[in-house]
């Protein structure tokens, strides 16, 4: 239960960091456990709206985080605030003038977790796109979300990076163009850009990155505390590793440089979600369309597909991003006048 006072409190604490700290917006740690006087625990959230509104709402909690959200966005509209809730709670993300709670995203937390669970437990002929797909686009509609492929629980110790967890001990032997290119780390060099570039244009409406996922952090990252005796060994960005124009890091660097360029070219983040018209699960191939544009993605361990037709702008095959040139960007492409998938045109296969 929330007293006034206590309430007094907690609304002027989040203003002290704004105006006296200069923060610009806040991420609500464990919304969940707020919400529900069940805290989530032993929950499971299907979307039924019976799971959402009853007596198992804490609204007491509720109401704090509403009157929160509103006096933010009412003293400084430049401020966002973010919601950390795994259970769908409709509105949560909607204007309080539309009896929302107020929040401007919600972290789709579900998608790191998918991307780690298919590659630990599954081969890649396995990989199940419709999966896939289905834990990207699975959010409530005109609330947004902000997409990620690597959390802080992967990249802080205790858990291994998404690049360690592709390549792992080759790393630190392999990582060299002098070396030679190993089925791992082609593999991995390969899916996490893939990763990265599918969860950026398919996932969400805003995309974050954590500690060196965009150029594949090695390691993970450690502050000094009593249970590491203090070090300072792991509390750094290796941000040497992408200046080396002898180490393949490069390769993945200049390839989210380009995929955020390209974003901010087309503003698929602000656009209306995508529509995928492709989920073909022997040939591994996912295709969408979203701001104007068609990203196709080949997940296939060894088929190629050549004669998909359209422009190429972004082609996380080309030799700049580390892969293998295996298209040709002066090709014409053309899509035809044939029905598919409920879509007019097709491109050819």
């Amino acid at each position: 239960y929330f007293s006034w006072e206590v309430l007094r409190f907690l609304l002027s604490n989040l203003r002290m960091w704004i105006e006296e700290y200069r923060f610009d917006g806040f991420r609500f740690d464990g919304v969940t456990s707020m919400l529900y006087h069940h805290h989530g625990i032993g929950t499971g959230f299907s979307g039924d709206y019976n799971e959402y509104f009853g007596l198992h709402v804490d609204e007491d909690a509720l109401c704090y985080l509403t009157l929160a959200n509103h006096m933010i966005h009412f003293l400084h509209p430049e401020c966002i605030t973010i919601a950390e809730d795994v259970s769908g709670m409709p509105a949560l993300c909607r204007p309080v003038a539309e009896g929302g709670g107020g929040f401007d995203y919600r972290l789709a937390m579900a998608i790191p977790d998918k991307w780690i669970q298919i590659i630990k437990e599954l081969k890649d002929e396995d990989w199940n796109m419709g999966n896939i797909v289905h834990t990207l686009t699975n959010r409530r509609y005109e609330e947004k979300y902000i997409a990620y492929a690597e959390s802080h629980d992967q990249a802080l110790v205790g858990d291994k990076t998404l690049a360690f967890r592709l390549m792992d001990a080759e790393m630190y032997t392999n990582m060299s163009v002098l070396s030679p290119l190993t089925p791992v780390i082609d593999r991995g060099i390969q899916l996490h850009k893939m990763i990265r570039l599918i969860t950026h244009a398919l996932g969400g409406e805003s995309y974050l990155n954590f500690m060196g996922n965009e150029f594949g952090h090695p390691e993970w990252l450690d502050f000094p505390r009593e249970g590491n005796n203090e070090s300072y060994h792991y509390a750094r960005r290796q941000f040497n590793l992408t200046e080396d124009d002898l180490l393949r890091y490069r390769f993945l660097n200049t390839f989210d440089k380009d995929m955020n360029k390209l974003e901010e070219r087309f503003g698929w983040l602000a656009s209306p979600p995508g529509y995928v018209s492709e989920k073909h699960e022997s040939n591994k191939v996912i295709a969408f369309e979203r701001a104007g544009l068609i990203f196709i993605f080949n997940f296939h361990p060894y088929q190629s597909y050549v004669d998909y037709r359209y422009k190429i702008i972004l082609d996380s095959d080309a030799a700049e991003y580390g892969g293998h040139q295996r298209l040709n960007h002066s090709t014409e492409y053309f899509s035809s006048e044939y029905p598919h998938n409920y879509r007019p045109n097709s491109l050819m296969v």
